[in-house]
């Protein structure tokens, strides 16, 4: 991958982008896409917009979340410790034992996320799942700081002057290579369509072309597909091509037949089912093979929860397409995907845009 490329996708990984609380990440989608954009504008959304060539038709929105799922504090008890709430899905299982940077408006405050030991739960206590009101976070508050009562008043503890009752919170680490070109990080769902978006967009820069294209860092799509929904209708597209990770099934205990057959490397995953313009789905196979970048095919029958049923049902409808970039461990703080396969996801994006015409038709 190029130098510059990845130094972005290592910046946008590390930045915190709970759902509501994107605009750290937003920041570095802004000043990385200002050097080859035509503008770039932030809605009330906090949606970042990238456009090229925004007078050509016909209009494409291309769409990759840039929120993270996390959580928020919903509570500090009096000898300090955390409560929170999920932002997007958990499996709360996942959550035991982890790190946890809490961000506040004086910077983020590490700290772990703690669980009475299995040592000290009866039988019945070790078989249940972890309700998420049975965990909290330790941001190391010494006993002396902890709060106390003096002349029979509560007094505050450290950790109220540290962290606020709404402060987000993001789990685990945002960047780490492993052997080859696989990498790991807490948040590629959906930081990998964020990027493969904004360097289809770079990939364009200096071709003619037929097609406005729009470049938009969603927001919000883990709580309800919140950002693509406003921005598809301000931007009122023909075309809307959402990029986000899907289940790659190449680990032990996936099942083939419960999602697709679906490799880590074996390229973008162009989905196919009634979220999908047939007409559009057929560009897509038609760029991919002309330019021999590899894909794989994910069927999905009918709405995908992604932003591609969002801007498919906004106005009078869009012709969406879903291209989903393979990932491993999805909604843990490790997920994993291949550099490569991100590359060619955003090369397939522009080869499919280079080849619209003013006058494409995209009705069945």
């Amino acid at each position: 991958m190029r130098e510059q490329s990845l130094e972005f996708l290592r910046e946008l990984m590390e930045a915190p982008s709970p759902s509501g609380f994107e605009q750290p990440a937003q920041s570095v989608v802004r000043s990385y896409v200002t050097d080859f954009s035509d503008e770039v504008d932030t809605d009330v959304m906090g949606n970042v917009i990238a456009s090229k060539n925004g007078k050509g038709k016909p209009r494409v929105m291309l769409a990759g979340h840039v929120d993270e799922i996390g959580l928020i504090v919903s509570y500090i008890d009096d000898k300090g410790y955390i409560n929170f709430k999920g932002v997007g899905g958990w499996d709360t299982s996942v959550l035991v034992g982890q790190s946890v940077l809490v961000h506040t408006a004086e910077g983020p405050v590490p700290g772990v996320v703690g669980r009475k030991p299995i040592h000290l739960m009866s039988a019945s206590e070790r078989g249940k799942s972890i309700a998420i009101d049975q965990l909290f976070i330790d941001v190391g508050v010494e006993a002396s700081e902890k709060n106390g009562k003096k002349n029979g008043k509560k007094s505050d503890s450290k950790t109220s002057k540290l962290v606020r009752i709404g402060d987000p919170v993001t789990v685990g680490n945002g960047f780490m290579p492993l052997q080859g070109d696989l990498v790991a990080g807490r948040c590629f769902d959906d930081k990998a369509g964020t990027f493969a978006i904004v360097e289809a967009l770079r990939l364009l820069a200096r071709r003619k072309l037929d097609a406005s294209v729009f470049a938009v860092s969603t927001t919000q799509e883990e709580v309800g597909l919140r950002g693509a929904r406003t921005s598809c209708f301000g931007l009122d597209p023909h075309v809307g091509i959402a990029v986000d990770v899907t289940f790659a099934s190449d680990t032990p205990g996936d099942s083939k037949k419960k999602t697709s057959d679906v490799s880590i490397g074996g390229g973008p995953v162009i989905v196919r089912g009634a979220n999908i313009n047939p007409r559009l789905y057929e560009r897509l196979i038609e760029a991919a093979e002309a330019k021999k970048i590899p894909y794989q095919l994910e069927a999905s029958p009918g709405g995908t929860g992604t932003d591609a049923n969002a801007m498919q049902l906004t106005r009078s409808g869009v012709a969406t397409a879903l291209i989903g970039v393979p990932v491993r461990y999805m909604h843990t703080p490790v997920e994993v995907l291949s550099l490569k396969d991100l590359e060619n996801t955003a090369k397939l994006l522009a080869e499919t845009i280079a080849r619209l015409e003013e006058d494409s038709d995209f009705t069945p």
